[in-house]
């Protein structure tokens, strides 16, 4: 708890210079987000941090904190978040939560995502669960990709889908829910194949099904 308390009174001392990050020039942002960091490794080394400053007359920041993903962290982030200060111009948030432009995303108007020579939209890729993992609850499955052949499996293009779907679906949910994730191309056939922003409403309707064979089905139709 003391860990705890050091962070928040250090980040209410300074959390004006914070929130002006964004007004920076690009060497004082730097400096800023190293002592961010340099402070919340005090409490934990394995979290990280995200802000999203205002915009459209919204007057408060929000702070995010993440545990990258990797459940053995996600204990320290709440407990963090849950003794957090109220601050009038803050918002803190545990684990990176769903995009609220899913609707963007399912009409086909969102934006890219650009990784290094990797560009993708989220609108545009699918999925298929290959097994279900009964003892962890998790799925296996398949991403696929129109222009696969064209990246390849790289450290790169895996790191990007992981990051999209987090996005859709948020941090906690993602790594509670997804055991392995294969990168595929997009088949001749494609009939059953799932759009990836649907993927939470997949998950809400495994309840009550005959998981092995339904997935065995699914991943015939593509065969």
């Amino acid at each position: 708890m003391k860990k705890i308390n050091t962070f928040w009174n250090w980040f209410q001392d300074n959390n004006k210079t914070i929130q002006n990050l964004i007004n920076e020039i690009p060497k004082n942002q730097k400096h800023i987000c190293f002592w961010i960091n340099k402070n919340l490794s005090y409490y934990c080394k394995e979290i990280d941090f995200i802000i999203v400053f205002p915009k459209n007359g919204n007057t408060k920041s929000e702070l995010i904190i993440t545990a990258n993903g990797n459940p053995e962290y996600f204990n320290p982030v709440i407990d963090l978040i849950d003794n957090a200060p109220q601050l009038k111009n803050w918002k803190f948030t545990a684990f990176i939560q769903p995009t609220e432009r899913i609707d963007k995303i399912i009409d086909g108007f969102d934006e890219p995502y650009i990784f290094h020579e990797i560009t993708l939209k989220a609108s545009e890729l699918k999925f298929l669960p290959v097994e279900y993992h009964e003892l962890s609850h998790k799925v296996d499955i398949v991403v696929f990709l129109k222009n696969y052949n064209l990246y390849c499996d790289t450290k790169t293009l895996q790191q990007a889908i992981f990051i999209i779907m987090q996005d859709i679906v948020g941090e906690k949910s993602l790594y509670q829910n997804i055991n392995f994730v294969q990168l595929a191309q997009v088949p001749d056939n494609k009939e059953g194949l799932i759009q990836l922003y649907d993927f939470q409403l997949f998950l809400d309707n495994l309840n009550g099904v005959d998981l092995n064979n339904y997935f065995l089905k699914m991943w015939e139709t593509v065969r």
